[in-house]
C-alpha cells in the first residue's frame, strides 16, 4: 500500500495529491510521535494544576475570562464541537475532505498542539479507511481558523455529524462502526487543537494550486495551437526580447512557445505576412507569465501553510510555556488565494480573447464562427458567448475576499481573513478557466483545418492529434457542450501535458 510518513515538517504538494485523489495512506514518524506525547503531559499536569490557561481550562473567544473546572474539561471540549458545528451548504468534494484531514494531523504532529497520540491516530485512521465528513463548503471567517467546517471532520470522531463511507452518505456513527473504527470522547484542549487552523482554506487552496501549475502548462500549448490557426509571428518570442525583461514567468512561457512550436509550417516570421501580432497573441509571454509568476508566489505561501503550527494556544514542551497567540489567523492563506484567483482569471480573459480572434473573420480571414456554411450552421457563435460569459463570472469572483472582515465574538475577534472564502472563489475561477481553454483548444483545432493543415510544431502536433481522438472537425452544426466537455476532459487528465512532456521535455 503506497504511504506517506508525516512528521509536520516536511509534507510536500505532491504528498498532499497522493492522500487526497490517490488514497496513499498516512502513517506518523517517531519523531512526531515523541513530540506529540511530550506535549500532551504538559497539558495534563496544567490541567491537574488547575492553572489557568485559554482554551485549557477556560472558555473560548469572548469567554476566554471564564475558568473551567478540571472536572468540567470534557464537557467543555463536546461542547466546543457541536456548539460550532454551524457549516452550510453543499459538502466540500471528497479530495479536499481528505487533504483537510491530512494537513490537520500534519499539523498536530508538530507537537505543539497538546493533543493526544490516541486522537491523533484516530483522525488518521479515518483517512486510511476511507471514513470522509461531510464538511459544508460554507461558514468560515477564517479566523480564529476554519472553525465551523473543521468541527464537521470532528463531529464524526465522536459519533455524531455525518460521513461519506464507500460512496454512501450517512451517519458519522454508522460509518465509522462499518469501518472498524471506535469512536471518541475529547479531553482536555482536544476540541480546540482540531479546529483551530487554517486547514480547511489551505487544503481547497492546495489543490487548486496543483491544478492551476498543470493548468498554466495547458495555457501555452492551447495558445501555441492558436499561433498556428492564425499563422502568428514568432519572432516575438526571441529569447534575446524577454532576457532585457527577466521576469521568470515570462522568459520561461516564451521557451515553452518555441519549444512547442519548433518546426511548424504554419507559424510565420516578423514581415512575412505582416510586423506584428495583437496583444493576445504577441504578449503571450508577458501574459501567461505574469500570473505563472503569482501562481508560484502561491505555491511557496501553500508550502510553507501546510508544514505549520496554527492553532491556538501553541504548547512549547521543552520551555514548559503555552503562550496564546495567533497563527490561526489566516491573513498570509487570504491574499495569497485572492491573488490566486486574479491570476487565474487572467488566463481565462487572454483565452477568451483569442477565441473571439479565431471565430471573429474581421480578425482572421477565416470562415464565420469557424464553419464553411454559415447562416444554415452557427458553427462556434456560441462557444464564444459562454466563454465571454465565463469570463465575466471570473471578473466577478476575482474581486477579493480579504479586503473584507466582520468582528466576531462580542468582537474578540474582531479582525477575520475571509481566506477560505477566498480559497473557493479560486477554485471556481479555476474551474471556469479550464472550460475556457477547452473552448479555445477546440476553436484553434477547428480554425488549423479550416486553414488547410500543415505541420505542425513538435508539441503542438501531439496536442491537436490527441485532440482529434475525440473530436471530428465540425462540418454541420452538432450539439457543442459534448465537445467542449471532451476537451476538458482531455485537460484534468493531464494527457495532453504528459504527451506533449514526453516528446519536447518538461514544459517551464
Amino acid at each position: 500500500m503506497s504511504r506517506i510518513i508525516i512528521d509536520g515538517n516536511s509534507l510536500t504538494l505532491d504528498d498532499v495529491i497522493n492522500v487526497a485523489r490517490n488514497n496513499y495512506n498516512v502513517e506518523l514518524s517517531d519523531e512526531a510521535i515523541e513530540k506529540v506525547n511530550k506535549a500532551r503531559k504538559l497539558v495534563d499536569r496544567y490541567v491537574d494544576e488547575e492553572n489557568v490557561v485559554y482554551g485549557i481550562t477556560t472558555g473560548f473567544g469572548k469567554f476566554s475570562d471564564v475558568v473551567i473546572s478540571k472536572e468540567e474539561s470534557k464537557q467543555l471540549q463536546r461542547n466546543l464541537i457541536i456548539s460550532h458545528s454551524c457549516g452550510v451548504g453543499n459538502p466540500l468534494d471528497e479530495d479536499i475532505v481528505r487533504a483537510i484531514m491530512l494537513l490537520r494531523a500534519n499539523a498536530l504532529a508538530k507537537g505543539f498542539s497538546g493533543i493526544r497520540l490516541s486522537t491523533l491516530n484516530k483522525l488518521i485512521e479515518m483517512i486510511n479507511k476511507g471514513v470522509h465528513p461531510v464538511i459544508p463548503e460554507k461558514g468560515s471567517l477564517g479566523a480564529s481558523g476554519d472553525l465551523a467546517p473543521l468541527s464537521h471532520m470532528v463531529l464524526v470522531l465522536l459519533g455524531e455529524g455525518e460521513a461519506y463511507y464507500k460512496g454512501n452518505r450517512m451517519s458519522g456513527k454508522e460509518a465509522m462502526d462499518l469501518a472498524g473504527i471506535e469512536t471518541i470522547e475529547l479531553t482536555s484542549k482536544e476540541g480546540l487543537a482540531l479546529i483551530n487552523g487554517t486547514q480547511v482554506m489551505t487544503a481547497i487552496g492546495a489543490l487548486t494550486i496543483y491544478d492551476s501549475l498543470k493548468l498554466s502548462k495547458m495555457a501555452d500549448i492551447t495558445a501555441s495551437l492558436t499561433m498556428e490557426a492564425q499563422n502568428g509571428i514568432v519572432t516575438a518570442f526571441d529569447e534575446k526580447v524577454h532576457k532585457v525583461r527577466p521576469h521568470k514567468g515570462q522568459i520561461n512561457t516564451a521557451k515553452n512557445i518555441l519549444n512547442i512550436l519548433e518546426g511548424s509550417e504554419m507559424t510565420t516570421e516578423q514581415g512575412e505576412i505582416r510586423v506584428q501580432d495583437a496583444y493576445t497573441l504577441r504578449c503571450i509571454p508577458q501574459i501567461h507569465g505574469a500570473s505563472k509568476d503569482a501562481i508560484d508566489y502561491v505555491k511557496e505561501k501553500v508550502n510553507i501553510e501546510i508544514n505549520s503550527a496554527t492553532d491556538n494556544p501553541l504548547i512549547f514542551e521543552e520551555v514548559e510555556e503555552v503562550i496564546s497567540g495567533g497563527n490561526f489567523h489566516g491573513q498570509p492563506m487570504a491574499l495569497s488565494f485572492d491573488f490566486l484567483g486574479i491570476a487565474l482569471s487572467e488566463i481565462a480573459n487572454v483565452s477568451e480573447r483569442r477565441l473571439e480572434r479565431l471565430v471573429n473573420p474581421a480578425l482572421s480571414n477565416l470562415p464565420a464562427f469557424l464553419v464553411e456554411k454559415g447562416g444554415l450552421n452557427s458553427g462556434f457563435m456560441i462557444v464564444q458567448y459562454s466563454a465571454a460569459a465565463l469570463v465575466s463570472e471570473n471578473k466577478v469572483l476575482a474581486h477579493p475576499s480579504s479586503v473584507d472582515s466582520i468582528p466576531s465574538s462580542a468582537n474578540q475577534e474582531d479582525h477575520v481573513s475571509m481566506g477560505t472564502i477566498g480559497a473557493r472563489k479560486a477554485r471556481e475561477i479555476m474551474g471556469n478557466a479550464r472550460k475556457v481553454l477547452a473552448m479555445e483548444l477546440l476553436a484553434a483545432c477547428q480554425a488549423i483545418d479550416l486553414r488547410g493543415k500543415k505541420k505542425l510544431g513538435k508539441g503542438s502536433e501531439i496536442a491537436y492529434s490527441i485532440v482529434r481522438e475525440t473530436t471530428e472537425k465540425i462540418v454541420d452544426d452538432k450539439i457543442m457542450y459534448n465537445e467542449i466537455n471532451k476537451c476538458e476532459d482531455l485537460i484534468i487528465s493531464n494527457k495532453i501535458i504528459d504527451a506533449v512532456e514526453k516528446e519536447i521535455g518538461e514544459l517551464l
